[in-house]
């Protein structure tokens, strides 16, 4: 067979017929830091338009993973493509460093702050693991190819970055903004501290759902109020029934909701064998009746939810009485048209509370315990609370219904877990005081926005976000660098002298 290889004029080259990414790779990174790669990009680049990437930093904490490669990948495609352009873009890579999961993996040796290192050293031990997790993950983001200014990352817990961090609230002071409150925050168990918003998720949760009747104190004024012949009632007892997804937090209840324009039926019918006296939404009494197994149900009365406004009922399992209030946050959507009220234990509740002088109670501690002189579940944990309320109101014969109810809950991002709301002192960003929701808003229709729903989007989340809670109950952090006065809580009149101080002292 002819040999027909020397015919053929093939191309000579010195480039590797094979990739080997595995060993070249690696021995590129090294080449362009060898060269200094990106600091001769910078002087070339020197006077040209700037593009500016802001990249929101990783966590320091644990291995880079795919959501890190893409995050990292796609900048660095921005990046690299706007130089091309003939645009002067830098990009100045960061971590952040402070929070709970960096205390979390330093509490899996040492113990919490006080067991075996104390609050000082303890941080001192957070902060040196965020360094290590910190070189691990830039070894492993230059291994990506990645350029940027590597050696000089911007770190949330360097001392210059922390002191702006206290002058930056040493202006929100200034304008206005801060105030300190006791409402209801999100609260994880595990974490034993208040969550900002963005640091709740929402998962499927499966939870109690009960029907409870609350006793009319006063059946003569009710009849008087709906216009009924006080002969009609008869001797039976008169009960306004709620929905809770949280029977825990009847022990925290104060009020029972209802909506002023709705309509409202009482009704007269037999359960067990047993004469009830019923008031529902009247649009949803046909769900009730079914899901109470009500017979010979009989309507005595319609009326407007505002009727009852002031009404007293009797709390279900404690010896005290609650009024009915108005409140526009009752929906007909599930339930019954009447709403539990716990302002220590809900942002509606809490609203509506503040409109009647009603108390903010939390009788629950940090950890999900009840406090010691709460009434039947003295001690016990939220969740097996659930079960000791459900059996108390099942004996007195207040409970009309129980199922399981699955439902969108809110979750601590870090430990996955169910959270609760709790009433605690905190401080809070306004978004009313100075005006900084609706400055807010006009600054965002001065933006050109990328792709443009970007803007309708963001304007949304300003618009419905409530008070921004900046504290928590953390070591490992900013501190809130304030100080009150004992009594009257009021801030130290040279705050603003104290912060600059402090920024000065942490930039040192």
């Amino acid at each position: 067979m002819a040999d027909y290889k020397h015919t053929l004029n093939l191309p000579q080259t010195d480039f590797p017929m094979k990739a080997d990414l595995a060993q070249r790779e690696p021995a590129m990174v090294r080449a362009w830091e060898e060269r200094r790669t990106y600091e001769k990009l910078r002087e070339v680049a020197r006077g040209r338009p700037r593009f500016v990437l802001h990249d929101g930093p990783p966590y320091a904490n644990g291995a880079i993973h795919i959501g890190h490669a893409v995050n990292k990948i796609l900048k660095d495609i921005v990046v690299k493509s706007r130089s091309l352009d003939g645009f002067d873009s830098p990009y100045i890579p960061g971590w952040d460093c402070h929070g709970l999961p960096i205390e979390l993996q330093v509490e899996k040796g040492h113990g919490r702050p006080g067991q075996k290192l104390d609050a000082q050293a303890f941080r001192a031990a957070c902060r040196a693991y965020a360094q290590e997790q910190i070189e691990l993950q830039r070894a492993d983001f230059k291994r990506l190819g990645v350029l940027g200014d590597w050696d000089r990352p911007y770190l949330t817990m360097s001392p210059r970055y922390e002191a702006q961090q206290l002058r930056a609230f040493g202006r929100i002071i200034r304008n206005g903004h801060l105030y300190k409150g006791v409402k209801p925050v999100y609260w994880c168990l595990d974490c034993r501290s208040a969550l900002a918003e963005a640091e709740v998720e929402y998962e499927e949760k499966i939870s109690p759902a009960i029907d409870v009747a609350f006793r009319v104190t006063d059946r003569a004024e009710l009849a008087a109020r709906i216009a009924l012949p006080a002969a009609t009632l008869g001797a039976v007892p008169v009960d306004v029934v709620i929905w809770t997804t949280t029977p825990w937090t009847l022990a925290a209840n104060q009020a029972v909701a209802l909506r002023a324009e709705f309509r409202y039926v009482l009704v007269r019918a037999r359960r067990d064998g047993e004469p009830r006296a019923l008031i529902v939404a009247a649009e949803l009494l046909e769900a009730c009746r079914a899901r109470w197994d009500l017979a010979e149900v009989s309507v005595l009365a319609q009326f407007e939810g505002r009727a009852l406004e002031g009404l007293k009922l009797a709390h279900p399992f404690q010896d005290r009485q609650v009024p009915v209030v108005l409140g526009e946050h009752v929906t007909l959507d599930a339930g019954t048209g009447a709403v539990h009220t716990a302002p220590g234990h809900g942002q509606e509740d809490f609203a509506v509370g503040q409109r009647y002088g009603l108390p903010v109670t939390n009788p629950v501690g940090p950890d999900g315990t009840f406090l010691p002189d709460t009434p039947l579940v003295a001690g016990l944990k939220v969740d097996a609370a659930n079960a000791v309320i459900i059996e108390a109101l099942r004996k007195a014969g207040r409970l009309l219904h129980h199922e399981p109810y699955s439902h969108s809950y809110p979750h601590c991002w870090r430990h996955k877990t169910p959270v609760i709301f709790r009433a605690t002192p905190q401080w809070f960003i306004s978004m009313e005081r100075a005006g900084l929701r609706a400055n807010t808003l006009r600054d965002i229709r001065a933006v050109e926005w990328t792709p443009a729903w970007g803007e309708q989007r963001i304007s949304g989340m300003i618009e419905s976000r409530p008070d921004w809670c900046i504290s928590r109950q953390r070591t490992w952090g900013v501190p809130i660098p304030l100080f009150v006065h004992r009594q009257t809580g009021e801030r130290h009149p040279r705050t603003d002298e104290l912060i600059e101080a402090a920024a000065a002292r942490v930039e040192q």
